[in-house]
């Protein structure tokens, strides 16, 4: 569809509006009082997220141009069917959602909510990539707070295995001055050299990681990125999701995105469904949600 299409069938004035994104794909934003998202229907990457009188929550590179299977290293990526590279053999890694287009499947709003689904279904070109019948639905709303809901159904007739992740790159003042709380007490891998480890109190962020998480059974799980230099803090809810990691590449990392420096505006705390390998099994006809709700708050004393 056009953009003139998607407003027509999808759009509300002042609350949907749909226009051009990048690699000629539309993008859409959703807006009410209490913040806005954008969101790019190329990889369903939620671009920003703002709520009303807050700082921006994502952090974002200057680069706003790409080309269809290019991934973007900003915004919210949406990491499917697999998270990581060590999940399916052969898959780059984060797997193909983030740099396949989405079609739109509806919209809604309230006083309170703005809401668009998107969907990707298994098609020749994702097959090309792994071979199995699926369908792929993406909600993200606007409340207040941002609420992401990734549904994974299998519509073939054979089982397949797969992890879902969510890679918020979230913006701060200086990473060396941030925290990670509602780790605590929980194992993690260092994928940098695969060592073992336990966290005791916060994740201090002042220095690069690459930690894997595996969280303690819950039917949630909350994180917090307390931020000093912005006065805030990101508070998460996370169903579905078995593992977390918290990334920052450091300054010794080449990202074709990144300016010099732009390691220091952003920490990522990402939950995933399940990691390093696709321990996740669906049956057909089963599906599997992964979810989060992010909320920025005053920072606590």
């Amino acid at each position: 569809m056009t953009v003139d299409d998607l407003n027509r069938r999808y759009g509300a004035p002042g609350r949907i509006v749909f226009r051009a994104g990048f690699a000629g794909y539309p993008e859409v934003v959703l807006a009410n009082k209490y913040g806005t998202a954008e969101i790019a229907l190329l990889g369903a990457n939620v671009l920003s997220y703002r709520p009303t009188g807050h700082s921006p929550v994502l952090f974002r590179p200057e680069k706003r141009d790409y080309n269809r299977g290019e991934s973007i290293h900003g915004g919210l990526p949406v990491c499917w069917p697999q998270f990581g590279k060590l999940a399916i053999e052969g898959m780059s890694a984060h797997g193909f959602a983030r740099v396949m287009p989405f079609d739109v499947r509806g919209t809604e709003y309230s006083e309170d909510m703005t809401e668009i689904t998107l969907g990707l279904k298994s098609s020749p070109d994702t097959k090309a990539l792994w071979p199995y019948d699926f369908d792929l639905e993406f909600k993200v709303s606007v409340s207040m707070k941002l609420n992401l809901k990734l549904t994974t159904k299998n519509t073939g007739d054979a089982p397949f295995g797969f992890t879902a992740g969510f890679h918020p790159y979230f913006l701060v003042r200086e990473r060396n001055a941030v925290s990670v709380r509602g780790l605590d007490g929980c194992a993690y891998i260092d994928a940098r050299d695969m060592s073992e480890h336990v966290l005791s109190g916060d994740l201090a962020m002042n220095s690069e990681a690459d930690h894997v998480f595996t969280l303690k059974p819950a039917p949630k799980h909350e994180f917090a990125l307390i931020d000093p230099g912005l006065k805030r803090a990101i508070a998460m809810v996370s169903t579905g999701s078995g593992n977390a990691v918290v990334w920052n590449p450091g300054p010794a990392a080449k990202i074709a995105d990144f300016k010099d420096g732009d390691w220091s505006k952003f920490v990522c705390v990402e939950p995933v469904s399940a990691w390093p390998k696709a321990t996740a099994t669906l049956a057909p006809g089963e599906t599997s949600v992964l979810a989060a709700a992010i909320q920025s708050n005053a920072e606590p004393a």
